[in-house]
């Protein structure tokens, strides 16, 4: 009878859940238009791809939270469209774009700029790696590393504002080259950034909270290309300036111990 109660049992359900799953395949798919838009010379289009996919990887987890969705699947299948989406797509969207011609210059230069393209990428890849082994483990208002979206929004808004002044990528490669080394390298560095996790809409904000967001929604809306790369690249180099502010003040702190 027990056997018989036990063989009546429905098995564990192996479906996915479709909603956030989504989410993550349509952030995947901007990444892969970027790679086919930059391969055609549409940069414009590839970069704007990029930004809309990462507004949704930004909602899938936000979705899967609220719709209680939340799955092992999910998480290793959203990493993986990362990869594609901030780390291959904008590497090959800024290769094609600059790094490329960087050829014309000799072998040497054309195997820097490739090798450059794949080191953003490999950069990429093991920042999402260590960002998944972290994950309890850190404190969840700060990110170890430039996050791979605000690296990837830096890099392809480069290529949108010059592409909007019309600039070709041929006039910038040693700026190309040295942003993508050293947006790369942010990536797996151990710089503390603000993860805004703590952020809650809820709470009361000051007015000037209020104004300053309506302000910026304004200028995006007047020039997205600018606007866009100018506030990722402040978010990229606050990690930098706060870490050699904290050791200014740790330095100071341990002169006047000494003076004293």
């Amino acid at each position: 009878m027990e056997e018989q109660q036990l063989n009546t049992k429905a098995p564990p359900s192996r479906g996915i859940y479709l909603l956030p799953n989504l989410l993550t395949t349509g952030a995947m798919f901007g990444g892969f238009y970027a790679v086919v838009a930059a391969m055609q010379g549409k940069f414009e289009a590839a970069a704007i791809a990029v930004f809309i996919a990462m507004i949704l990887d930004g909602l899938d987890g936000r979705v899967a939270r609220m719709t209680n969705t939340q799955t092992e699947f999910g998480a290793q299948y959203d990493s993986l469209a990362d990869l594609i989406s901030f780390g291959v797509a904008p590497g090959l969207v800024m290769y094609q774009w600059a790094l490329v011609h960087l050829q014309t210059s000799g072998d040497a230069w054309g195997k820097a700029g490739w090798l450059a393209a794949f080191i953003y990428v490999a950069c990429a890849a093991l920042r999402l790696a260590r960002f998944n082994t972290q994950i309890g483990k850190v404190d969840k208002r700060f990110f170890v590393g430039l996050p791979s979206p605000a690296a990837a929004a830096v890099m392809v808004g480069m290529v949108w504002v010059f592409h909007d002044l019309d600039v070709m990528g041929r006039n910038v490669q040693i700026p190309a080259l040295l942003l993508t080394l050293a947006v790369g390298l942010l990536m797996v560095s151990n710089i503390s950034f603000y993860s805004f996790k703590d952020f809650d809409l809820r709470n009361r904000v000051p007015f000037v909270v209020v104004l300053a967001v309506v302000l910026v929604l304004a200028l995006t809306t007047i020039d997205p290309p600018k606007v866009l790369f100018g506030v990722f690249l402040l978010y990229a180099l606050s990690g930098p300036l706060f870490w050699v502010w904290r050791r200014w003040r740790k330095f100071q702190r341990r002169k006047k111990g000494v003076d004293a």
